[in-house]
């Protein structure tokens, strides 16, 4: 895991850019400040999503949330080392000669690879074993990245609720102008949550939860691409020209 900058950053810039705009136009910052809209949205978006989502990929969403900022790390050029060294045992000892190094190993992924590699499953059987981990994995997650997608898709219409609200507090009190300056507010700051939270928060971390997805999905792949070439029997120096076309 590392540290994401670039999301701390673009969330920054983005809230600045609408606080420093709001300031340039000669409006108060405090105007954007409104707990009973914030609680519409905020609330009313939260619990739109959870009626919609399954208890285990709502959760599984919440979890995932943390890796915009703490962002999994895919040391591509390390694998390629480790799938080359077992490739070297294997063809110095047999696959039995890996065996020591399978309690060593704390990838859950390629640690399963390595059970299948040491027990001599045939390198299809490897394979298909394999993609069904990746493929049942990568759905689950995009299933949980995708909650943030709908929160994006609600939360611009619950803005508007919270709107029609505050007008309704307006036109319920229209014979009190001293009522009027709350609805209004309440009206006009619905909305800009809604569309701001949309788009600066909800949909930017639903693409990059897809896109850390997909990354490790690619990742897996070129682990399962490094165990068949072994159960095969390649040569080292072939896998490694095999894997290296996995570099970006």
């Amino acid at each position: 895991m590392k540290i994401d900058f670039l999301t701390i950053s673009g969330l920054l810039i983005g809230v600045a850019a609408i606080l420093v705009g709001q300031h340039l136009e000669g409006g108060a910052i405090s105007t954007l400040i409104n707990g009973p809209a914030a609680l519409i949205v905020i609330g009313g978006t939260l619990g739109a999503v959870m009626l919609q989502s399954p208890i285990l990929i709502f959760v599984r969403a919440i979890k995932m949330l943390w890796w915009t900022i703490n962002t999994p790390q895919f040391d591509t050029e390390a694998v390629i080392q480790k799938i080359l060294s077992w490739s070297n045992i294997a063809r110095r000892e047999g696959l039995l000669g890996l065996e020591n190094l399978e309690d060593a190993e704390t990838d859950r992924f390629s640690k399963k690879g390595l059970q299948l590699l040491i027990d001599g499953s045939e390198p299809e059987a490897i394979r298909t074993i394999l993609e069904v981990d990746i493929h049942t994995r990568e759905n689950f997650d995009l299933q949980a990245a995708r909650v943030y997608e709908s929160m994006g898709g609600y939360s611009p219409t619950i803005g508007i609720i919270g709107a029609v609200l505050g007008l309704i507090q307006v036109m319920g009190n229209l014979s009190d102008p001293g009522k009027l300056g709350g609805g209004i507010a309440v009206a006009f700051v619905a909305t800009i949550y809604g569309v701001a939270l949309a788009n600066l928060v909800f949909l930017p971390v639903a693409n990059k939860l897809k896109s850390i997805v997909t990354t490790d999905a690619h990742f897996s792949e070129m682990i399962i691409e490094g165990l068949v070439s072994i159960a095969e029997g390649e040569n080292p120096r072939n896998i490694e020209t095999k894997l290296l076309g996995f570099l970006r």
